[in-house]
């Protein structure tokens, strides 16, 4: 094969004589040539597109993960949410229970109709529905809601037991004051004031009133309070003493058998002693005194309320 080279000028030319094998190796270098052209394109084109397909999975993994972030703080506020309306509901609960136990005391306290003022079952309500009015809550309003119930509890609660506090003290002076009979059974056998003693035979005045019957039967107390003699005593026998409060103190005279020490507290109606005819007597029943003040006064007017 011969090559021609012509000068620009045109005015001489040459020629160059390339063999076979010349041109054999001039082919393998220029395809070897082509090739790594080739690989270079084709490598570089790879690396730009894996580059490109690297950036966009790693933004779509933070995209993701700021994803499942999200979803997971709103999971934890709902549950943090529904933890302080179970909070707040178990306390509501709470308060409705001590109210209901304080409304069926001051029933009874106050001897109400306990049909009437069940605390024990819902308020009676009704009516027809209108179905074109019916809504449901929202969380806004159900939480308004429930802090305005706990609002109306808190405001109930104090007015409740300032109610039962007057209503204690009240059924506590009545407790205290004297009133009644100090036997289970018997009969009024001598009053209060002038008699003619049944053992001298002689005027004297008489300081309380007696009431006779079986020996062995019950005395009892006519108001709460404390006992503060529980003893012999010359005159009164087996006598007990009870103090209780404002003023006043009642004598239980005569006793076969006591049944309370100084210092017990009883209750009004207590079964305190037992008829006898201990001291100076002429047969079983109790010498009832009642003191106001340290003086005496006429038990009959307690007896009879």
């Amino acid at each position: 094969m011969d090559i021609i080279l012509v000068p620009r000028g045109g005015i001489s030319r040459a020629a160059i004589h390339l063999g076979p094998r010349i041109l054999a190796l001039s082919g393998v270098s220029l395809l070897i040539g082509l090739a790594g052209l080739g690989y270079l394109i084709f490598y570089f084109g790879v690396s730009v597109g894996s580059g490109d397909a690297n950036a966009s999975q790693a933004v779509w993994q933070t995209r993701a993960a700021q994803q499942r972030t999200a979803v997971a703080d709103a999971i934890r506020d709902a549950e943090n949410n529904l933890n302080a309306l179970a909070v707040q509901l178990g306390e509501l609960q709470a308060r409705a229970i001590r109210l209901d136990a304080l409304g069926e005391r001051l029933v009874e306290m106050g001897q109400l109709d306990a049909k009437e003022f069940g605390f024990g079952r819902r308020p009676a309500a009704g009516g027809p529905e209108n179905s074109t009015s019916l809504q449901s809550y929202s969380v806004p309003d159900f939480v308004a809601a429930l802090e305005a119930l706990a609002a109306q509890l808190e405001d109930r609660g104090p007015k409740l037991r300032a109610l039962e506090g007057m209503l204690m003290n009240r059924r506590l002076w009545a407790d205290s004051k004297p009133s009644g009979r100090p036997i289970a059974r018997g009969w009024l056998s001598s009053r209060y004031g002038y008699r003619t003693d049944p053992i001298s035979g002689r005027k004297s005045f008489h300081q309380g009133v007696d009431f006779a019957g079986r020996p062995g039967s019950d005395v009892v107390t006519v108001a709460s309070g404390v006992v503060m003699w529980a003893g012999f005593r010359p005159g009164y026998g087996k006598l007990i003493e009870v103090d209780h409060g404002n003023g006043y103190a009642t004598r239980y005279g005569h006793s076969k058998k006591l049944l309370v020490r100084v210092g017990d507290r009883v209750k009004k109606g207590e079964r305190i002693a037992l008829m006898g005819s201990s001291g100076r007597s002429t047969g079983p029943h109790v010498h009832f005194e009642v003191l106001r003040r340290g003086k005496h006064v006429n038990p009959l007017a307690f007896v009879r309320n």
